[in-house]
């Protein structure tokens, strides 16, 4: 082991522009191969974003989890353009410093010619002061910077580039983008939705698609792979990045949210679990597995801005296909998983198309709860309950009681059930409310 330690520091430390040439010509083989040999579909959003960046030598940032397809959007966007590419998440450049990026720029312009416009910079925060780099190389060409951290354009970037550069959050596949993916059409299945073999083909999809989740390399590799990228975002996205110490901790916590998905937390009942003595620490733990996109914090909905602060939070997971490879029993059955793949499709429309859209759940005093609650400006605009099987009197009632009780204290009359097969508008105590099947839900136009 200390042998390869000394070959890697060594390796680092008297890397030249030939080995560098070398990474680059070698991820290009990497990375044409994988035009050749799989299948790469077209992504929802965001290319047409990308283009307008680029009007003018310009940084377009595209975000995401940990190998949610960031790189082959980057080269979709740029498909037919000349472009440099290099991915320093990429063993053989671990360690390297912001000083040898000029000798990466050389290398572009040795491979490839000095009038190369585009420049890929893929998982770039693993350069320590990459910002500056960045600033100066959109002076004269136009570049893309992809990063497994939200955080990414918050240190001297932004502070330099001021509105100079566009963002953009690239999410796991949509269940659109899965069915394209296995040759299914999505528009077929609109087109004859109301067909008994239309259901049943976009239901057991759809049992798929939530087993498997959305990240590509699981149609491929299984849960296997999904457990290796879900220890790769907490090794190093979380503990190497924020040089955390207590790594059992924090290794722990990552697993208990990602198996408490679509449920409460509070941060001081994570202290007391996990035997940390400050709350602050806790807050950073979950604030840093956040960065990374391996979950999302929903915020309880108040018209008082501190209530909403010291309540409860929800916990979400970016992948349903990360909880089931991660072997956590669901104990509270197949309804929390559509609820937590409810709540990834209102994230991922949020990003790509309703950037103004703000998300809560609700609860009232009376522990009476509505799962989504959507609102843009001071309006609540929708919300939404999820519920498996409908069937049961009792717990349509629940469900329903809840949301018309919300509907009246948040003044919204716009008032959906996502169920998995009931299809129907009826009333109740004199609002009218929606239901809609989830495998519809995912497949409306909503831009």
């Amino acid at each position: 082991m200390r042998v390869n330690f000394l070959k890697l520091f060594y390796h680092i430390k008297y890397m030249n522009i030939a080995e560098i040439k070398r990474i680059i010509q070698d991820q290009e083989g990497e990375r044409n191969s994988l035009f050749t040999t799989e299948r790469i579909i077209e992504r929802e959003a965001g290319g047409e974003r990308a283009l307008n960046a680029f009007k003018y030598p310009n940084i377009f940032a595209v975000l995401g989890v940990r190998r949610c397809g960031k790189s082959v959007f980057s080269w979709l966007v740029l498909r037919d353009k000349r472009y440099g590419y290099i991915n320093f998440d990429d063993e053989t450049l671990y360690g390297i410093k912001a000083k040898d990026l000029n000798l990466v720029l050389k290398s572009f312009y040795e491979l490839y010619g000095t009038d190369l416009e585009y420049i890929i910079l893929d998982e770039i925060q693993n350069v320590v002061g990459w910002e500056l780099f960045a600033n100066r190389l959109r002076r004269t060409k136009k570049v893309v910077i992809t990063g497994s951290n939200s955080n990414l354009l918050s240190g001297d970037l932004a502070t330099h580039l001021t509105v100079r550069y566009i963002d953009f959050t690239l999410f796991p596949f949509s269940y659109g983008e899965f069915l394209i993916y296995k040759g299914v059409s999505p528009e077929e299945l609109r087109i004859r939705e109301y067909s008994t073999d239309t259901s049943a083909i976009a239901e057991k999809m759809l049992e798929d698609y939530i087993t498997g989740g959305g990240l590509p390399e699981s149609y491929k590799f299984g849960g296997d792979i999904l457990k290796s990228i879900f220890g790769d975002i907490v090794s190093k996205d979380v503990v190497r990045r924020h040089k955390i110490k207590n790594v059992v901790a924090m290794e722990a916590l990552a697993k208990y949210l990602v198996s408490n998905f679509s449920n409460e937390i509070t941060y001081n009942k994570l202290k007391n679990i996990f035997d940390i003595r400050k709350v602050d620490t806790i807050k950073n733990y979950v604030g840093y597995l956040r960065e990374s996109y391996l979950v999302f914090i929903l915020e309880r909905f108040s018209f008082k801005l501190r209530q909403q602060v010291i309540a409860p939070k929800k916990v979400y997971c970016i992948d349903t296909g990360l909880i089931n490879a991660l072997s956590f029993k669901v104990t509270e059955g197949f309804g929390k998983l559509m609820e937590n793949l409810v709540a990834v499709e209102l994230l991922r429309r949020k990003s790509y198309w309703h950037g103004t859209h703000e998300i809560y759940y609700y609860k009232d005093h009376r522990q009476r709860e509505v799962d989504f609650v959507l609102k843009e400006g001071p309006q609540v605009k929708q919300l939404i309950q999820v519920c498996y099987d409908i069937s049961d009197h009792k717990t349509k009632e629940r469900e329903l009681k809840s949301l018309v009780k919300a509907s009246s204290e948040l003044k919204c009359d716009n008032l959906r059930v996502i169920t998995w097969d009931y299809e129907a508008i009826e009333e109740f105590k004199g609002k009218g409310v929606k239901f809609i099947p989830l495998w519809k839900w995912l497949l409306q136009d909503s831009r």
